[in-house]
């Protein structure tokens, strides 16, 4: 544990050194970048184990479709007292194995198999989730070390210009053409943009530092970004994002699992049939074991399990699980209001980025134009020194708002793709290895299958509504959703929303 925590801070010491010293680095991309996050980022790897240990619920379920076998041992011993025939010793044991298959069980099992499904495929629209989410934190992060080195660009350019400025003053001080108030003008400006520099350098290693947290090392010499494509209209945003959001198709799932829920309730009140099968061997005095394989039994039979009176706890469950359902169904909504919310935020931000860049280029443009003039006149006696020096701080601040807009747009761009629900590793980084969480279930979903099984799980779906997981939100009432429920809800028994 200590050298791991040696280890961390070496790191983040040389993270905050490759920020002060800003040395130069093989050229690094975004499409890089996005890949080692993708692979390496620890949110990332938690959500996909935790994904692997929710498809071990499905096997689970499954378990219920195959037999259990157990192996019994027994041994007693009994000592009487009697006055009449003294001490009397017994002893004796067993060993048997049991078999029990469940042939029918009113659909619990099969409905349960539904809900696990269904729970499985809300875990990866929230996989899903969680690699957007990292991948905007990766353009995020490369954004501002990008803003940050330009930013501290402009500031070096801006330190050099008023060194100059400086010596031009004390230059002109010394034949008599300025006063020392222009000169104390001129160093005033100097130190304060010695301190703008050292305020860049620092904002450039704590963005170094981020960007290293998320994508998992320092970052190099950095490419600039490339274009992203993103919808030229809101509603055609909103529409993808209704569609493509994980959050609503998760939402989606979880009301496919509740509803299989409701319905697993509701068959607690259907019998169940068991078959049953038993061996083994007997013996009456421990010390002679070989009696076991001369004394043994063979039972065989079927069990007929009918619920007639539980205290209310099936009414009950039947309630909890509608509930349950109508939180599910609610919840959608709320993802949707989430999601047009997001979407609509990230739209307002691209427009006004996109308008601050507009004005940022304008503005640079025309305080170029201006320090240059003022420059110029100032040569010939007709502006102040203290004019040079206001427009050299109207064209560095302007360089910066622009450095600052360019980056707002492009992350503006990336939380617009994530609010859609399409800023996946394919867009960042096309050559990319992606992540499949599909192949972890397709090997743990059949694990332990035996030839029957699939018959008795068609057998014990007859009577159990058809739950199919889907990223669908329908605003039908959970009962309408239960396709082929032959148990009907009372009135008011469900409150849509």
């Amino acid at each position: 544990m200590l050298n791991r925590t040696r280890a961390l801070v070496s790191a983040a010491v040389l993270t905050l050194a490759a920020g002060l010293s800003a040395p130069a680095f093989a050229q690094e991309t975004l499409q890089q970048a996005a890949d080692l996050a993708y692979r390496t980022n620890p949110t990332v790897l938690g959500q996909r184990a935790s994904q692997r240990a929710l498809d071990e619920s499905v096997p689970q379920a499954r378990a219920g479709l195959r037999p259990s076998v157990d192996l019994s041992v027994s041994a007693d011993y009994s000592r009487t007292d009697s006055p009449t025939f003294g001490v009397v010793e017994n002893d004796g044991g067993g060993v048997s194995v049991g078999l029990s298959q469940t042939l029918w069980s009113g659909g619990r099992i099969g409905l349960g198999i539904s809900a696990a499904e269904a729970n499985v495929m809300a875990g990866r629209e929230n996989l899903r989730s969680i690699e957007q989410q990292v991948l905007a934190s990766v353009i995020q992060v490369y954004a501002d070390v990008l803003r940050d080195e330009e930013i501290l660009r402009i500031r070096e350019s801006n330190l050099t210009v008023l060194q100059r400025q400086l010596d031009e003053a004390n230059a002109r001080f010394e034949v008599g053409e300025i006063t020392r108030t222009d000169v104390a003008q001129a160093e005033a400006r100097l130190a304060q943009s010695q301190a703008d520099l050292a305020n860049a350098r620092a904002q450039l290693a704590v963005s170094r530092a981020a960007y290293a947290a998320v994508v998992g090392q320092a970052p190099g010499t950095l490419s600039p970004l490339p274009s992203l494509t993103v919808p030229a209209d809101f509603d055609a945003a909103l529409e993808v994002a209704l569609e493509e959001n994980p959050a609503i198709r998760s939402a989606g799932y979880g009301l496919a699992a509740a509803e299989a829920r409701v319905a697993l309730a509701r068959a607690e009140y259907l019998p169940s049939v068991r078959a049953t099968a038993s061996y083994g061997g007997s013996t009456d005095d421990l010390g002679d074991l070989g009696q076991l394989g001369d004394n043994t039994a063979f039972r065989a039979g079927a069990t007929l399990s009918v619920p007639i009176f539980t205290g209310g706890l099936n009414a009950s469950r039947v309630s909890q699980a509608l509930e349950q359902a109508n939180a599910a169904q609610i919840a959608i909504e709320g993802e949707r209001r989430g999601v047009l919310q997001s979407v609509s935020n990230a739209y307002a931000q691209l427009v006004s980025a996109r308008a601050n860049v507009a004005a940022g280029e304008e503005a640079v443009r025309a305080a170029t134009v201006a320090a240059e003039g003022v420059r110029q006149e100032a040569q010939v006696g007709l502006r102040t020194t203290l004019d040079v020096l206001n427009g050299e701080l109207e064209l560095r601040n302007a360089e910066v708002a622009l450095a600052t807009a360019r980056r707002n747009e492009y992350v503006a761009q990336a939380n617009l793709l994530l609010a859609m629900g399409r800023l996946d590793i394919t867009v960042l980084a096309p050559g990319a290895d992606v992540y499949d969480p599909a192949v972890n279930y397709e090997r743990v979903r059949n694990r332990g299958a035996l030839p029957w099984e699939g018959a008795i799980e068609a057998l014990d779906r007859i009577a159990a509504p058809q739950i199919v997981p889907t990223p669908d939100a329908p605003d039908a009432p959970i009962d309408q959703r239960l396709k082929g429920d032959v148990i009907q809800t009372a009135p008011g028994e469900l409150r849509p929303y």
